[in-house]
């Protein structure tokens, strides 16, 4: 099931086995939220016989450590969606993930693995995270966000890096006008009315966090893929930035809500043209 509109298509499918039908180097940028796999059943089993050559040679624990994670439904499924990703990203373009402590772990050793290179490890604070009522653990406050590339010795990847240096984000302490942007991001976790208006997506993100993405790496009437889309922010944003987007989405109540809020968006940008 498609739905299509003017620079969008939104597409109801595992976005993995969507992504194996796309040409390669399609898009100019990737902004993905992947499933943080916080619990997890998938079942570890190893043989201890196996052997494989890595890390300087064979080492005695390395089939072992292949065999737990090759078994592993998170690592697996982390490993094939950024493969496709990567045959689908040009080397000018970049990749963005999403992660926690859950899953980041993971998602780095797939891109060593793969050959994608990791540009920078992001630290979103969120200065107005939830606190943890349980009183059993450190209030979590922050998540990692990896800006990637196709890896390569020309380090063709896009960074816009005079509109970065010149912005002032509102509400972040961090970031003064002028000043190049670090790697710890100061963005309040809270989503503006609107974003919320037609429902909202469990681990939705601010849309703000999104901009910021794309004033980093975007490219003005590029194309922009989103694996994961969720409630549909990182499109919005790619709309609004200019790009052409497409996004995969496989349950069905998210793929209605993304829809509402990019046709609320394309709505009201026509009537913004118009007055």
């Amino acid at each position: 099931m498609n739905w299509k509109s003017e620079n969008t298509e939104l597409i109801l499918q595992d976005a993995i086995e969507g992504m194996r039908d796309m040409p390669d180097n399609s898009f100019d940028l990737c902004i993905a939220d992947p499933p943080y796999g916080a619990s997890s059943k998938a079942t570890w089993k190893y043989n201890s016989e196996k052997k494989l050559k890595g890390f300087g040679g064979n080492w005695k624990l390395t089939s072992e450590v292949w065999d737990l994670l090759s078994q592993n439904d998170l690592f697996e499924g982390t490993f094939v969606w950024l493969k496709e990703v990567k045959r689908l990203v040009k080397p000018t373009g970049s990749i963005w993930i999403h992660s926690t402590y859950h899953n980041s772990g993971f998602v780095n050793v797939c891109c060593q693995l793969l050959g994608l290179e990791i540009i920078n490890e992001v630290a979103w604070y969120k200065r107005n995270a939830f606190p943890n009522l349980s009183a059993r653990r450190l209030t979590a406050s922050h998540e990692t966000i990896l800006w990637v590339h196709t890896g390569g010795k020309k380090r063709e990847y896009l960074f816009n890096y005079d509109d970065v240096k010149q912005a002032k984000f509102d509400s972040d302490n961090l970031k003064e006008a002028n000043k190049q942007l670090r790697t710890v991001w100061d963005i309040p976790n809270n989503k503006a009315k609107i974003e919320l208006s037609f429902g909202k997506h469990p681990t939705q993100k601010p849309q703000r966090v999104s901009d910021r993405l794309l004033m980093i790496s975007g490219k003005k009437d590029g194309r922009l893929l989103v694996p994961f889309t969720g409630s549909g922010t990182e499109l919005i944003a790619g709309l609004k930035y200019g790009m052409e987007v497409v996004g995969f989405e496989i349950e069905n109540q998210y793929f209605e809500l993304a829809q509402q809020r990019i046709e609320h968006f394309l709505a009201t940008q026509q009537q913004t043209l118009f007055q």
